[in-house]
């Protein structure tokens, strides 16, 4: 029997192990993302630089990430995923050396804002989870939600571990040893494992895919033969004539700004009110871990009840906790927030490719998704940045944490005015 397995043979099918290793990509990809909250303060206290910019940093690799995941997206579908996810950990790693090295502002803006965000780009959820969909038709969301796992994990096991080399040997030897883990891992991982990244390549036909085949091939014929004109699915540029679509991408901006601005400055807010940098980190990691336990339960409630009432009631939870933090910021309150918080972090994560496909129809929808996903971290980068100078020029969040109110709010009326039904062109 080969190693690689075939639909029909017995024992381990092959597409497990492209799942394994997409959960140790996304795994590392998320240490290094979420390990700039622990680094925020020191950077800051070394070079003198207030919040605002240590927070454009952050802002400019969010843009360029956002703006670089279509290209390697296409890099993907070409050359394949080895050797794009080769050349994006070589910059994530090159990327992180460098800044380690850093003596001025202008380079932590390249180092870190354009050669990290661009390594980003290929070891990212999207084209990961992309990916492993390839080799399953059965038990694909549990495939893709086992792989995204590791991000939540990543954040949980490695802040932790990265805010403890920081305090004991300083920030810049820690950004080496996240550079030099990145790329001992993957490089393995992409040569000996993920390879092509898709089962024809290995000769294999995914479970499945044969009934699969047949159910469409029966929905043809039903639907020549049906006495209605199905309704067609629409494009980018006739999505983005509709009023759900607009609505649905301020709410996903809302989302972003959220979701970066905690991951950027919850801990230098926790140290700020007195907790421990041991602790904050803590906290930032259990937020990791909660996003889990929110996208687990995201898909059948949805399946249950839809789409919009889950993200209603995810913007009303966040409605809660923001004017939580307002009225109390000791450990405890400090901690449920960040719980809470995490909870609601990537429950949008499926909810946004399940909504497209049931308002504009699946032939488009990862274009519709991946702009959706762009909006979501250019918000989040811009508020993560916004917070950063709104606190140089007032001296604290509490502005912050009004306006995250409002736009709670604002993302829940925008969710209740779209219809969640499929949309026509006519």
């Amino acid at each position: 029997m080969s190693l690689y397995g075939t639909s029909r043979e017995k024992g381990v099918y092959y597409g497990w192990y492209i799942v394994g290793a997409s959960f140790l990509i996304l795994f590392l990809n998320s240490g290094v993302v979420f390990s700039f909250g622990v680094v925020f303060k020191p950077i800051a206290a070394e070079f003198g630089w207030g919040r605002g910019p240590v927070s454009l940093a952050f802002f400019i690799n969010m843009i360029v990430f956002a703006l670089s995941t279509s290209a390697v997206g296409k890099l993907y579908d070409h050359y394949g995923p080895k050797w794009v996810i080769l050349i994006c950990s070589s910059f994530v790693t090159i990327g992180l050396f460098l800044t380690s090295l850093m003596t001025s502002l202008w380079q932590f803006f390249l180092f870190y804002g354009v050669l990290v965000a661009i390594g980003f780009g290929g070891t990212s959820i999207p084209l990961i989870g992309a990916m492993t969909s390839k080799w399953f038709v059965e038990r694909r969301g549990l495939a893709v939600s086992l792989a995204i796992a590791g991000f939540s994990m990543g954040q949980f096991v490695l802040v932790p571990a990265f805010s403890f080399l920081a305090l004991r040997y300083g920030w810049r030897l820690s950004y080496v040893v996240m550079g030099l883990i990145t790329l001992v891992v993957n490089i393995p991982l992409a040569l000996l494992i993920i390879k092509q990244g898709k089962p024809q390549a290995f000769g294999i036909t995914p479970p499945g895919l044969e009934h699969d085949k047949v159910l469409q091939e029966t929905d043809k014929g039903e639907n020549q033969s049906a006495p209605f004109t199905p309704v067609k699915d629409m494009n980018l540029s006739q999505a983005l004539r509709t009023r759900s679509y607009w609505l649905f991408m301020i709410v996903m901006f809302i989302c972003g700004s959220h979701d970066f601005f905690i991951t950027t400055h919850l801990i230098p807010f926790a140290t700020d009110h007195g907790v421990s940098p041991a602790t904050a980190s803590n906290m930032l990691a259990w937020f990791g871990l909660m996003g889990l336990a929110g996208i687990l339960i995201a898909g059948p409630v949805a399946d249950l009840i839809g789409v919009k009432i889950p993200i209603i009631l995810t913007f009303a939870l966040r409605v809660a906790i923001f004017l939580l933090i307002l009225r109390r910021t000791d450990v405890t309150s400090i901690y449920t927030f960040a719980l809470a918080a995490g909870f609601t972090v990537l429950i949008t994560a499926p909810l946004n490719p399940l909504l497209m496909v049931r308002l504009f129809g699946l032939s488009h929808v990862g274009l519709l998704a991946g702009v959706i996903t762009t909006v979501h971290h250019l918000g989040g980068g811009f508020w993560a940045f916004a917070g950063g100078m709104i606190f140089d020029y007032t001296g604290g969040y509490t502005s912050v944490f009004v306006l995250s109110v409002a736009t709670s709010a604002l993302a829940v009326l925008c969710m209740a005015l779209i219809k969640e039904k499929r949309h026509s062109t006519e």
